[in-house]
């Protein structure tokens, strides 16, 4: 059993909520990869936690759908991470029911399908010598006129690093259907996390010479994937937590936060008020301020009500006959059909799929919720669906269509609008008067993480409850290399103290 480190050893500060009391439960906002990663990790080191889900069902966006059987990703959830600490706590979850699956996938663009990671001979095949050498002379020119640094937005990042050709190629249609607004008006913030360091050249040498094996994490060839998707990861999680004495509870929604004294007293679910010695939140920002009502000043309430959000919903069709391609997924680049990409979930795991004389199918619509698309009555969103995948080209007639299902996914996506980056400061600092509430995960750091990185924002949250440590939780994923290439080395997850070695031990068996 860890011993309760002694909060007057050190002073607070951003991301340090204090030590945990093995007397009371930590409260966890939220049961995504994030919120259950940081029970699991609390229950591992023997402390009490429960766990609030408002759905009835865990995993947040990264859930698996079923319907009649089909089983249903949403967004697409590859499990490869560089952080060993990470891959081997899922395989600790997953054991033998982890797959390992190649990846392939392409971009239809210009009624072409391209090779994606890039292929010399395919390129140039699809694109034809003029355009590579026009692509050619405008990375050209980028790279001798343009600095790099300080843009603006993303549109500027872009071309400063790949030229414009390639920007109005590859990137600016889809970008623009996925965020649902002008390349010019989103923060270069994204395309420097999300694209990292990738340019022209290592592109063009991937493409011709190979990626030195997957230095490039948008370049990885094989991944692992659950057997029955990814919300068999979270389900095996829940069951842990569970059977170590924690509790996960579901259709739990949190109403509220009592904070006083820079405390968060109690946190009110369903109505109920629970006495809260710690707090972990995977909430939205924008939620956890709303829910702070008089306790957030006012400047930080309009700083959480400027933030947004991108929302998208899939649409799962089962189709007659064969797969309908081999890839795990399909960008669309093209501006003629409202979906953004198309996944075929049999690519991802044979046991998605049910009816082997069926294949399925997700296509996804990128959307803000309220808006014409996202109101849309299912059975008009599967008829859209259908005309869309017989116009790309992937099925002849849509009488091969058999059924079809629509789910929706509010706030998937934290917006890097212009000044996102302003409004998550305001809060940031506002939450640092906080001493018990960490925030982790993709919208509780208003941050475009991945699984990974949100997973890892919570076991650092846990560190700093169980082993006093100091963690900035904010950091995670920060840096542009972050996670991406090598080992890590940014943010050592233990101090090796001879006081702290008890508790390290703990959260590692």
């Amino acid at each position: 059993m860890n011993q309760p480190i002694d909060s007057s050893a050190f002073a607070p500060s951003p991301g340090t909520a204090g030590s945990a009391d093995e007397s009371q439960p930590t409260l966890v906002l939220g049961g995504g990869p994030a919120g259950l990663t940081a029970g699991y990790q609390l229950v591992k080191a023997e402390q009490p936690v429960r766990v609030f889900e408002a759905e009835d069902q865990v995993g947040g966006i990264a859930m698996t759908v079923e319907r009649d059987g089909y089983r249903f990703d949403l967004g697409g959830h590859r499990f490869f991470t560089k952080n060993q600490e990470v891959d081997d706590l899922w395989h600790e979850i997953m054991g033998g029911e982890f797959l390992k699956r190649p990846r392939q996938s392409r971009i239809y663009w210009n009624k072409k399908f391209l090779e994606y990671p890039l292929e010399g001979t395919d390129v140039i095949k699809k694109l034809g010598p003029l355009e590579l050498m026009r692509a050619g002379f405008s990375y050209l020119k980028a790279a001798i006129f343009n600095k790099k640094g300080n843009e603006a937005n993303l549109e500027e990042w872009v071309i400063n690093r790949f030229g414009r050709r390639l920007y109005e190629l590859f990137f600016q249609s889809y970008t623009e259907k996925v965020w649902g607004v002008p390349c010019d008006q989103l923060g270069a913030d994204w395309a420097a996390q999300r694209i990292k360091d990738l340019s022209f050249i290592s592109a063009a040498k991937a493409a011709f010479f190979g990626d030195g094996g997957g230095k490039h994490k948008s370049l990885i060839k094989e991944f692992n994937y659950p057997r029955f998707g990814p919300g068999q990861m979270w389900e095996q999680m829940t069951d842990r937590i569970n059977e170590r004495g924690g509790s996960v509870e579901l259709e739990s929604r949190v109403d509220g936060l009592v904070i006083e004294n820079g405390r968060v007293t109690h946190v009110k679910v369903n109505g109920e008020a629970i006495e809260a010695p710690y707090v972990i939140s995977s909430l939205p920002l924008r939620n956890i301020v709303g829910l702070a009502g008089d306790a957030a000043p006012q400047k930080v309430v309009e700083a959480a009500q400027g933030l947004r959000y991108r929302d998208f919903l899939t649409v799962a069709l089962v189709v007659d006959g064969k797969d309908l391609f081999p890839d795990n997924w399909i960008y669309i680049h093209e501006p003629g059909v409202e979906v953004g990409r198309i996944q075929n979930f049999r690519s991802w795991s044979p046991w998605m799929v049910p009816d082997q004389s069926k294949a399925s199918v997700g296509l996804e619509y990128f959307c803000f919720e309220g808006d014409e698309l996202w109101e849309m009555d299912d059975d008009d969103l599967v008829a859209l669906a259908t005309k869309e995948l017989v116009q790309i080209g992937l099925i002849d007639r849509p009488e091969r269509v058999d059924r079809g299902y629509a789910v929706r996914v509010p706030k998937a996506y934290p917006m890097y609008d212009e000044d996102y980056d302003k409004r998550v400061e305001i809060i940031k600092d506002w939450l640092a008067t906080v001493e018990n509430l960490q925030q982790v995960g993709r919208n509780g750091l208003h941050r475009y993480n991945n699984s990974d990185h949100s997973m890892l924002s919570a076991m650092r949250a846990v560190d700093n409850l169980v082993l006093g440590h100091e963690h900035d939780i904010w950091e995670v994923n920060v840096e542009s290399a972050y996670l991406e290439e090598g080992e890590v080395s940014v943010d050592n997850p233990y101090k090796n103290t001879p006081e702290t070695a008890a508790q390290k031990q703990a959260l590692t068996k």
